[in-house]
């Protein structure tokens, strides 16, 4: 079994907003910049294949784009080259991490020096929400659907278990990038459930606000 000392301590980061990948999750994505091709390329060159996907924000006053503390590094267990030279690969979730401070060097792109400490339990097992009341929240989650104008495979949903069905549903949905990161620093499957119904409740009231305004 894969331990955090088989990890590295330094990884490339791609600083996309709102794009959250999760431990044990999957995550797709397009690359195009001549830097993150480059990225790709030298990840290719590692034993680990790992890249840090991490929230960017802008820092007040400055205007400077900075990271939040807390990411997710993913395996590229999928790649491909378009025509054009592009490249479509999938980040499998692995662990996540604190940045501890960032890399400077010749790299088109950022690296950063991480710590995995205090995040053993995403290399184990899946996790089960033992509170989970499936029911109600789908019902929840139809009205949100409906309201966003989102279709998706119920019976899919229905079927998929916890950490499946809560992991899927906070990163496909189109929330902003502090609640992405809110989902993502949730300290167990628990809490990001909880969070999730907390964002859907609220993206619903404020639909509801806005109605009665117009």
């Amino acid at each position: 079994m894969m331990t955090h000392a088989d990890l590295p301590g330094t990884i490339p980061i791609f600083p996309l907003p709102g794009a959250l990948l999760l431990p044990r999750s999957r995550l797709p994505l397009h690359i195009f910049e001549p830097r993150y091709l480059q990225m790709i390329e030298d990840t290719m060159k590692t034993p680990h294949r790992l890249i840090g996907m991490v929230q960017p924000f802008e820092a007040p006053g400055s205007g400077e784009e900075k990271l939040h503390h807390i990411g997710c590094a993913g395996r590229m267990t999928q790649f491909s080259e378009t025509e054009d030279g592009r490249y479509m690969i999938t980040l499998g979730g692995v662990s996540r991490f604190r940045v501890s401070q960032e890399v400077t060097g010749f790299a088109p792109y950022r690296r950063c020096d991480v710590s995995w400490g205090g995040f053993e339990a995403d290399l184990g097992a899946s996790e089960v929400d033992k509170e989970f009341d499936r029911d109600p929240f789908l019902a929840l989650l139809n009205r949100y659907f409906e309201a966003q104008d989102l279709s998706t495979d119920w019976d899919s949903l229905k079927e998929a278990d916890d950490e499946l069905l809560i992991n899927s549903l906070s990163m496909l949905c189109p929330f902003d990038p502090e609640e992405k990161q809110a989902l993502l620093e949730a300290p167990s499957l628990a809490t990001r459930r909880e969070t999730l119904v907390t964002l859907l409740e609220f993206s619903l009231a404020s639909g509801l606000d806005e109605e009665r305004m117009q």
